[in-house]
């Protein structure tokens, strides 16, 4: 009897590590985004490394912001990325990080008149942001009432350059590289650093969550996660910071 026992538990053991584990994300370059060839980013290139290190079954999906936010909260072997770590979504996951360390920014259209030298001074203006992202939480939180929410990045950009929200809100490299590619943005405003990682199902297996997060410790001591910020024209300054 011990042994079919035994026999049933190494049977489900044996099948959880054979589920797929599906990581879901946006469109938000540079860390993730979609190609011809299926997703790509700087995130992306992390969790590759990460998920072939760990030898589990993965697949990786682009879809809007609120509905990959909303899969990884309500589906099990799911996680979402590249997700910004705050105190309301702490207990909601468990979580891998970092995959980066960035700062929070207040972006305007060049054109624009607008200068900001406080978050006090921004709530007169229509700041525009993603549904589920962590900025709109902050934005609420500190009694915002002029808020925008679009889909996605691209879309809030899009109504920034239109004039049709006055400041938008975003990471500063991402800020840096919309300014690379030629989008007529400028800092409005530079605001306290966040940490984004991998926010996996609350369900996911300890087990699991510890391999990939030995993995993410391994590429951030390898150097590995520098020179793939590199590789996306990222300064890896900033980024870098003791892994959990």
């Amino acid at each position: 009897m011990k042994q079919l026992i035994l026999a049933f538990f190494l049977g489900l053991s044996s099948a959880a590590h054979a589920e797929t584990i599906r990581f879901v994300t946006e469109e938000y370059p540079p860390y993730n985004f979609s190609t011809d060839k299926g997703a790509s980013g700087a995130s992306v290139d992390q969790i590759a490394l990460i998920m072939k290190a760990v030898e589990l079954p993965y697949e990786i999906e682009v879809l809007p912001w609120a509905r990959a936010f909303a899969l990884a909260e309500s589906e099990p072997w799911h996680c979402v990325f590249t997700t910004g770590h705050d105190a309301g979504r702490d207990k909601k996951f468990k979580w891998v990080e970092p995959l980066l360390v960035d700062q929070m920014i207040m972006v305007r259209h060049k054109d624009s008149a607008i200068k900001l030298w406080s978050l006090d001074e921004a709530k007169q203006f229509i700041v525009g942001t993603q549904r589920e992202d962590f900025s709109a939480t902050y934005l609420t939180e500190r009694g915002f009432q002029k808020i925008d929410y679009a889909a996605s990045l691209d879309s809030t950009l899009k109504k920034l350059i239109a004039g049709r929200v006055d400041l938008m809100m975003t990471s500063e490299k991402t800020f840096e590289t919309m300014q690379a590619d030629g989008k007529p943005v400028e800092a409005a405003l530079v605001l306290e650093g966040k940490q984004y990682g991998i926010a996996c199902h609350i369900d996911m297996p300890d087990e699991i969550v510890a391999r990939m997060q030995v993995e993410l410790n391994r590429l951030i001591a390898a150097g590995d996660q520098d020179r793939i910020y590199e590789q996306y024209g990222l300064r890896p300054d900033g980024i870098k910071q003791a892994a959990k």
